[in-house]
């Protein structure tokens, strides 16, 4: 009619989009459903639909709100999302914008995933110190996993084709009621046998899937095995309480095979490359040995021969001269040394004050008498003097302040 107002459908659309932005009831709402056509941009966004039974919506997972969710969104995943309602102008259409979401009924799992976290983590059952090498080159590798499973079946091809080694299955229930329980008596059987590692796992799902990896009985089984672990559950953005506390965590169950063994290409490459450097260096010290030969060959003509002991005579020859003169001034000295002692000695010699007219008595048994009262009358002594001895006995004695 004349006189309506006529809207563009951009202009429609952004009415319907305020309408709708306006709305308490289609805002900040919480919604549940099932993760398909899951779009993992470059950008950073994701984009999916979310369905139920009945129906389904699209919706839109900006990088930054991403940037805050504790998990990784992947297909077929049932979640809770808490967004707005709003409409894509371009096509008309109208999508659900997350900015929030979480697993759909496990709450309750991830704080008891935190709590049992922070609790072995405080036990020190994640220390780096307690974490054990993986053997290079394993005989015999165990595997803890379903035996019907994709992840025995990656595990098993990766060994094959990087380093073949004897593989020990040791079943267990990887999800479900009883799971726990099959896993740790899993894990000790093989601790009794002949294995140099242990790879412990399952390939993705749910939390609820992967819950059996979170068991604080089955970190603890883990820990205490005498055999080093690697812990491979769910894809390579999925985290349990098992990869924290095996001595090595791998992303996907083929990782862990691949991180378990070498790589014989790799090693083939290695030992080529030593037994080459092994021949080079052998070459080298075969010719240096070749020419120590050649040199010693010349050195060793009888003319060289007879040379040398020359020169070695020869040496001698100057040495015992030398030792001869050094041997004859030392003992000029030694003797001018030793006369000028004797000199010394015999100027305090006891012989020469008999020279002078003195008298050395003693007793008949040889001690010397320095007193007169060493001495009674008709006492036998002998005395010394400078040319022989005198036997004779004490008349009388007196002392020098009774001088007659």
């Amino acid at each position: 009619m004349v006189g309506d107002i006529v809207l563009s459908i951009t202009e429609l659309n952004s009415k319907v989009q305020g309408v709708l932005r306006s709305s308490a009831d289609v805002n900040d709402i919480w919604v549940e459903g099932e993760i398909s056509n899951l779009t993992k941009h470059r950008s950073g966004h994701y984009y999916l639909t979310l369905k139920d039974k009945g129906s389904e919506v699209r919706c839109t997972l900006f990088r930054g709100s991403r940037a805050g969710i504790s998990f990784e969104p992947e297909e077929s995943m049932m979640v809770q999302a808490r967004g707005s309602v709003d409409i894509y102008i371009p096509r008309g259409s109208y999508q659900f914008n997350i900015r929030d979401m979480r697993p759909r009924g496990i709450g309750d799992l991830y704080r008891a995933f935190e709590a049992l976290k922070e609790k072995l983590k405080e036990e020190g059952l994640f220390d780096e110190a307690l974490k054990r090498p993986i053997p290079s080159y394993p005989r015999r590798v165990g595997v803890v996993t379903s035996p019907t499973g994709a992840a025995i079946r990656d595990v098993l091809n990766v060994l094959a084709r990087r380093f073949p080694v004897d593989v020990l299955l040791s079943p267990a229930l990887v999800q479900g009621e009883g799971a726990k329980d099959s896993i740790i008596q899993a894990l000790h059987l093989l601790e009794k046998r002949d294995v140099d590692v242990i790879i412990i796992g399952r390939g993705g799902g749910s939390i609820e899937d992967l819950w059996p990896f979170n068991e604080e009985d089955v970190a603890r089984a883990i820990r205490s095995s005498k055999v080093p672990a690697i812990s491979a559950v769910g894809h390579e953005t999925d985290f349990t309480i098992s990869d924290f506390v095996a001595d090595l965590r791998a992303p996907t169950p083929s990782a862990a095979a691949e991180l378990a063994v070498p790589d014989r290409e790799v090693e083939g490459r290695r030992l080529n490359d030593l037994d080459q450097r092994k021949r080079i260096a052998l070459v080298r010290v075969l010719d240096i040995n070749r020419q120590g030969l050649m040199a010693a060959e010349r050195m060793l003509t009888p003319r060289r021969m007879m040379d040398h002991i020359e020169r070695r005579q020869q040496r001698i020859d100057e040495t015992s001269a030398r030792i001869r003169v050094s041997a004859r001034v030392i003992s000029r000295l030694k003797r001018a040394k030793l006369d000028t002692c004797s000199s010394r000695l015999e100027a305090l010699s006891p012989l020469r004050t008999l020279d002078r007219g003195y008298v050395m008595m003693t007793d008949m048994g040889g001690a010397p008498l320095t007193s007169v009262t060493l001495v009674t009358p008709g006492m036998s002594v002998r005395m010394r003097m400078r040319d022989g001895h005198i036997d004779a006995t004490v008349d009388r004695t007196w002392g020098n302040d009774n001088e007659k």
